[in-house]
């Protein structure tokens, strides 16, 4: 892959930006994409470490965040290209992350003494040639009984079962546990994909500024500051962007609801 020196980067990527602006070429946003490849080499590297997700995944992941970046960059703002793309390209990791993660998040703390727990059974195993108890592990922990218990239970459940997985003692061990859940639930699913499709026509309709300041705050989770600094604007004019974005976006909801 042509990398060209640091200096030149920025000169020859505005140079393809130009001209892709006017054409709309494939081959030029790959060209733009190619020559910025570092910037997303770079946040996969930074979150392979804090993740079990495979680094090529990543990659591919963040190349996502990179062509949303290219498609919405405008040279009339006068923006390094690097400081626009780095949030969109982290936000897309961020969010391939959530989703892959637990769907139940444990607090620090309890991850924290859920790792010195393994230790712990490791250690009395070895010394004991048993298994410690619930009230020995709390002891040695420090922490009372009821919060390990609490503790057990939190990553017992921080994965979701199957709707597919077999329960009850039936010979023929047919039932499902989706067989079990009623219809509504099915129901409820789909009036939240309703609610997501008219919250994006919703979005589409507002001014490019404030749909921008939206998507950085609440989709990229960048704070108000930051994402002013991305536009180069003022924290107080982002504020007022988010207030009035919220009130059109509840507005527009409402009146496709009635």
């Amino acid at each position: 892959m042509y990398t060209p020196a640091k200096e030149n980067l920025k000169v020859e990527t505005l140079s393809l930006f130009r001209e892709y602006k006017e054409t709309g070429k494939t081959d030029l946003r790959n060209q733009i994409l190619e020559l910025n490849f570092g910037l997303v080499r770079k946040e996969a590297y930074h979150w392979v470490n804090q993740c079990t997700e495979s680094y090529e995944d990543l990659l591919q992941v963040g190349c996502l965040g990179l062509i949303r970046a290219i498609e919405r960059f405008s040279l009339d703002k006068g923006h390094a290209f690097s400081s626009f793309a780095i949030p969109y390209i982290r936000g897309e990791i961020q969010h391939y992350l959530r989703d892959k993660g637990y769907t139940v998040r444990i607090p620090r703390r309890w991850l924290e003494l859920g790792q010195q727990s393994v230790n712990i059974k490791q250690d009395f195993r070895k010394q004991f040639n048993r298994q410690p108890t619930n009230s020995e592990i709390a002891q040695i922990l420090e922490i009372p009984l009821k919060e390990w218990q609490e503790i057990q239970l939190a990553f017992q459940n921080r994965e979701p079962l199957s709707l597919d997985v077999k329960v009850g003692n039936d010979g023929d061990g047919q039932t499902c546990l989706g067989d079990l859940v009623a219809d509504p639930h099915y129901r409820s699913f789909q009036l939240s994909q309703e609610d997501q499709f008219r919250l994006q026509q919703a979005l589409s309709q507002l001014e490019e500024r404030t749909r921008n300041i939206l998507e950085f705050v609440f989709l990229k989770d960048l704070t108000q500051r930051e994402a002013a600094e991305q536009l180069g604007i003022s924290v107080v004019t982002v504020s007022r962007r988010v207030k009035k974005g919220l009130a059109l976006l509840k507005q527009s909801m409402l009146q496709e609801i009635c």
